[in-house]
């Protein structure tokens, strides 16, 4: 099935929302989606998985996820522990505050999920404590709505970013090698393969083939481990690209829809309003007007 898009229903003028605590069973979860906003879970209890863009993830008490905008993503939680978790939902440019430090990035921990392919973070104490506190200051300040409550849970949201900032730095001072994901390796280099070039030819037959696997077996591990059929995913995939080419080149639309492996702007425009509900040239002229 395609990826579809979790829309969002809060005040357009601050562009925030806490889902806090909530309890989520597989019969209530979204199915492969994606969002334009950047997201972080925190796993309170409970057991699951997590796809997120090519690779499954276990989830558990403790693990913090992030997952930056327009990524492919869905959870499974376990029947028998169902995971209680809160997601922070925010528009990039509400927390990209301007640093007096250019070295600082309040943004780094996603650009460096996105970039590592490391959504996910076993998170130890001081770092859960903070975490679960910020989360609960942040959940009461938009319940109580009081005087200045925009940028109290701006400043909390910030501050927790610092944290988990300061902590992913270390991860990258340390020069960790860390292994995420499950699955067979030749899905995870397949998965890889298209995320870095997603304008390539990816058919089934020449997927398979390069992964030295069967056809069939190929399609039923892909179709288990994205929900998807390779068509889709590439699609997905694909559109995810062009969406950013749009905001950040000036590019012609006939040009982009060439860069991300459409043989015609006809198609691409057909595949990107399917996924997206708007056409290319108004999608890039509604993050202009941001």
């Amino acid at each position: 099935m395609k990826p579809i898009r979790k829309p969002f229903f809060g005040d357009p003028l601050f562009p925030f929302e806490l889902a806090y605590k909530t309890v989520k069973r597989q019969m209530n979860e979204l199915p492969d989606h994606l969002h334009d906003r950047y997201e972080l879970v925190y796993i309170h209890q409970g057991k699951g998985v997590f796809f997120i863009d090519n690779a499954w993830f276990e989830k558990k008490q403790g693990d913090l996820f992030i997952i930056p905008g327009n990524t492919i993503h869905h959870s499974l939680p376990h029947n028998e522990h169902p995971i209680v978790s809160s997601a922070l939902y925010f528009a990039p440019t509400l927390l990209a505050m301007e640093p007096m430090d250019d070295s600082y990035n309040s943004l780094l921990c996603f650009d460096f999920a996105r970039h590592k392919g490391i959504y996910q973070i076993e998170l130890q104490e001081p770092l859960r404590s903070v975490t679960e506190m910020a989360l609960g200051q942040i959940h009461q300040e938009l319940k109580e709505q009081r005087l200045g409550y925009h940028e109290a849970v701006k400043l909390l949201s910030c501050q927790l970013l610092l944290q988990i900032n300061r902590y992913v730095q270390s991860i990258r001072k340390r020069n960790a090698s860390i292994e995420t994901g499950v699955g067979p390796s030749w899905m995870k280099e397949v998965l890889r393969d298209i995320d870095e070039h997603p304008e390539r030819e990816a058919s089934l037959a020449r997927l398979a083939e390069k992964a030295n696997v069967s056809a069939p077996h190929f399609s039923r591990v892909f179709r288990q481990l994205t929900t998807m059929n390779v068509t889709q995913y590439v699609n997905a995939k694909r559109i995810i690209r062009a969406k950013e080419l749009l905001i950040r080149s000036d590019h012609k639309i006939a040009d982009i829809s060439e860069q991300c492996g459409y043989e015609t702007p006809t198609h691409f425009y057909r595949m990107f309003k399917a996924l997206t509900g708007v056409t290319p040239h108004k999608y890039r002229q509604s993050q202009l007007d941001i």
